[in-house]
């Protein structure tokens, strides 16, 4: 199996330089299963091409696998391995480019740090899910994909397609980048990790993703895959790269919205909001940036709860707890309660909230506690106002009556607000396909939760106003779309 990276940036030789290998040389790496060969078939002055050439010996590699092996069978001894590109070769593209992946480089440490033109090639690869899915998951980080399938046999066309993809990538990046990029996907694409994958591959996959895996539109699917399908790996990864990304997994939205400016983190706005509070004169600010949807989102709902003049408040599905640190950073709010499915997510929202060494006077208007929506909960009552932020579109939607029956029939704050993605815009969004989000029941149009909203209002003695949230495009309506009810005084 073969790799071959490609620049033309002047002096392209710098790629030695980079890869910490000399164009000059050939060089060996033994493997536990084969032999890795790193070769310069070119290089000059406008052109330099680096090649990893892994040769797998077959015996050596069911040797390697020991017995902890799950996999027994005759596939042991009859299979691609030899062929084409796979785990394999990323396990030894992290072993022969181990100090090019961490973009260190003694020499030359002005390099690692420079974009340059790329050209990646693969000439076999298995991919399960054929060359769309190689597009979905390259594309998104800025790479030119050429993901061409290849025949069972060129004899026989009418047997179709393999599983098998060419893969060309061309773009400018960190070569660190683009390495880590291909650690992390090939065994993507494979879906078939050769070796025993233990609790220390979610490190070794949050080190490889910085930067990049917790935006990805694909990252659930990059995650389970990586780890081979043990959904136990898989969420504790999707986890703490929620952490990374400043939402909870259940909340992603596209990465041209979420990529979070530094700076603009919910600790940042508790401790902003606190100064505020507390009159200390603002700080000058530096250029303003374009901000994240899902801080604007929150900031709308802050602010809406403000004009409201909502002394308590319970955010209904609250995740890692960003809204109710941002709540417990304002005096005004009294009493702060957050409740969650997920046992995960509390925990998480915890330690973010940093509950052990919080001040006993803050910590006596807190309220966590762990619950479902489409169960009544006698906790759920005694609030102003309640919030479903980005909630009710992961709900089944025969479960909908439930969730409005608990909520708007049992807990009847005074008011509620609920958000949600507006489908319309979605087609703003360049790389996606399909909705926001795998764990999205569905998704509204603007007249789809209009209609909703009203019926619901409706049967429970609530009126409801609708606000836009982020930019509202004159075609396509909002990003998310915010319904505001307040209870009917006379119900």
């Amino acid at each position: 199996m073969l790799l071959t990276i490609t620049t033309t940036a002047r002096p392209a030789t710098d790629l030695g330089f980079l890869l910490h290998k000399h164009p000059g040389r050939v060089q060996e790496f033994g493997q536990s299963f084969g032999t890795a060969t790193v070769f310069y078939p070119e290089a000059d002055e406008e052109r330099c091409t680096a090649a990893l050439l892994l040769e797998v010996d077959p015996i050596a590699l069911v040797r390697s696998r020991g017995k902890s092996s799950p996999d027994f069978s005759l596939s042991q001894y009859v299979n691609d391995r030899p062929y084409a590109a796979s785990s394999l070769l990323a396990v030894a593209l992290a072993d022969v480019f181990r100090t090019a992946r961490a973009g260190r480089c003694k020499a030359r440490p002005e390099l690692p740090g420079t974009p340059l033109p790329l050209e990646l090639r693969l000439p076999a690869l298995p991919c399960r899910g054929g060359p769309e899915l190689a597009t979905r998951l390259f594309e998104p980080l800025g790479w030119e994909v050429d993901a061409q399938a290849l025949p069972l046999d060129e004899g026989f066309p009418e047997w179709g397609d393999s599983r098998y993809v060419r893969l060309t990538l061309r773009g400018t990046a960190r070569l660190a980048d683009a390495l880590n990029h291909l650690y992390v996907l090939l065994p993507v694409l494979d879906d078939g990790k050769h070796y025993w994958i233990a609790p220390d591959e979610v490190d070794k996959l949050i080190r490889a993703g910085e930067g990049w895996l917790h935006g990805h539109p694909e990252r659930g699917l990059i995650t389970r895959r990586y780890l081979g399908r043990r959904w136990a790996l898989a969420r504790t990864a999707l986890a703490r790269l929620a952490e990374l990304g400043d939402e909870t997994e259940e909340q992603l939205e596209p990465a041209v919205e979420e990529d979070a400016p530094a700076g603009e983190t919910a600790a940042d706005e508790a401790a902003a909001a606190e100064a505020e509070a507390q009159g200390d004169a603002p700080r000058e600010e530096p250029a303003p940036k374009a901000k994240p949807l899902n801080l604007r989102r929150r900031e709308a709902v802050l602010a809406k709860l403000e004009e409201l003049g909502a002394a308590s408040v319970i955010d209904l599905g609250c995740g890692q707890g960003e809204l109710v640190g941002a709540l417990l950073a304002r005096p005004r709010f009294a009493r702060v309660g957050g409740t969650d499915v997920s046992s995960m997510a509390l925990t998480i929202a915890a330690r973010k909230l940093r509950l052990d060494r919080m001040p006993d006077s803050k910590r006596a208007r807190l309220t966590l506690f762990q619950g479902a929506l489409t169960y009544t909960d006698k906790r759920l009552s005694g609030y102003d106002a309640a919030v479903l932020m980005e909630v009710i579109e992961h709900v089944d939607p025969p479960r909908l009556t439930a969730l409005e029956r608990v909520v708007f029939g049992r807990a009847r704050p005074q008011h509620v607000l609920v958000t949600t993605p507006n489908v319309e815009h979605n087609v703003r969004y360049e790389f996606l396909t399909g909705l926001r989000h795998p764990d999205h029941r569905f998704e509204w149009t603007r007249a789809e939760f209009a209609a909703w909203a009203t019926r619901v209002a409706g049967e429970y003695g609530y009126q409801v106003a609708f606000e836009p949230v982020g930019d509202d495009d004159p075609e396509v309506g909002p990003p998310t779309q915010m319904g505001v009810f307040t209870r009917d005084q006379r119900s």
